[in-house]
This record gives structure tokens, sequence and C-alpha cells, in this order.
């Protein structure tokens, strides 16, 4: 599919923008919402990545700086013509403050906010954190993963739910933190289950 700017769209006589509400297409987590005038929509259509118009920062290619671009998978006005979904791939955070989306808790669910936790451990790490003794010692954190697994493979040979779902949620943060000790995050990992539902889709 290429990409467009959606012809139902009106902008603000006044201002000459519309608001983009930008999620991340794999999660569907609200990431941020800005602003874009024609011209910022026409380079993110020609570029593939997001551009908004900011009155602080004019023409605004997020990620230009920090490369925490956002590439783009589609761009759809809503119902009034006055604000664009963009469904991106972002490649880092999208807050200037580090985190993942700039609304933080209220959009993470459980899992977003569990990889906002282990990523800032990595930012800032804490004395005394059992997050940062795993994430500076890799051996330990794949002596945990192979434990953890053991523990669900137990649990589930002992026919208990509810210890299946208490040692999968511990599996879950060990991979969490192992993710992010390579650089990687759970929001990773969740882009590749998207794409491989579209793949799926399309065959």
């Amino acid at each position: 599919m290429s990409l467009r700017i959606p012809d139902e769209l009106t902008f603000d006589a006044a201002t000459g923008t519309v608001v983009v509400v930008t999620v991340d297409d794999a999660t569907g987590r609200v990431l941020m919402v800005a602003h874009a005038d024609r011209e910022a929509l026409s380079r993110a259509v020609e570029t593939g990545e997001m551009h908004y118009r900011s009155r602080r920062r004019g023409l605004w290619h997020k990620g230009a700086t920090s490369g925490n671009v956002q590439r783009i998978v589609a761009l759809t006005a809503d119902c009034d013509g006055d604000t664009v979904l963009a469904r991106v791939r972002p490649a880092g955070p999208a807050c200037h403050n580090g985190t993942a989306s700039c609304f933080a808790d209220s959009t993470a669910g459980s899992l977003g906010q569990l990889d906002d936790v282990v990523a800032d451990r990595v930012r800032a790490p804490r004395e005394g954190s059992y997050t940062n003794r795993l994430l500076s010692d890799g051996n330990l954190v794949i002596k945990k993963l192979g434990e953890e697994c053991a523990e669900v493979v137990a649990a589930l040979a002992s026919g208990n739910p509810d210890a299946v779902v208490d040692e999968t949620a511990d599996l879950v943060f060990h991979l969490a933190v192992a993710l992010h000790s390579r650089g990687r995050s759970l929001a990773d990992v969740q882009r590749v289950l998207a794409e491989r539902r579209r793949d799926v889709d399309v065959a």
C-alpha cells in the first residue's frame, strides 16, 4: 500500500494544521499527539518517516537528531477530516524524556509498563535493584531465564493453572530484562508478531 495524504483532510483555517495521533502499529499504543500541515505530511509521505509542524520547531522530522524515527505504515483521516491517525513503527522512544510514549502508564498496558520500567533501569540504574543486577551480569540473566523456563514447564506438568500464570509472569519479566540487555524490548517482539500476523493474513 503506497503512502498518501488522506484526501478528506480539512486543515485548520487559522493554523493550516491538523492534529496527528501517532500510534505504534504493532501494539496499538498511543505514542504522541502533535500537529502537521500539508508540507509536513508531504515530507512524511516522501520519506516514509513522520514529520510534524511545531510552533517552536517549525517543520520537524521526528528522530532526525536522536535516531528515534517513526517509519510510517499508514495515514488515515478521522470522520471529521481534522485529525490524522498515523500508524508507525518507532525506532526508539517517542517522548523527549526517553519513555516509549508521551502518555506513559495511561496507555501502556502491563507489558508496556514493564518495558518502560526496565528501560528506565537501563537509563538510570538504582543501587540494590534486582533488575540492574541482572542487566549488569549477562551470565546471571541467562541462568535465571533457564530457571524460569524450567519452572513454567513444571507448573504446566502440575496441572495448576494459577502456578502456570505466576511462573509465566516471572519468565516474561526475565525475558524483558534479557531483551533490554541486548538493546531490544518487548515492543520489538510485539512488532515481529504483528508482522507475522500480517503475513498470515496476506497468505
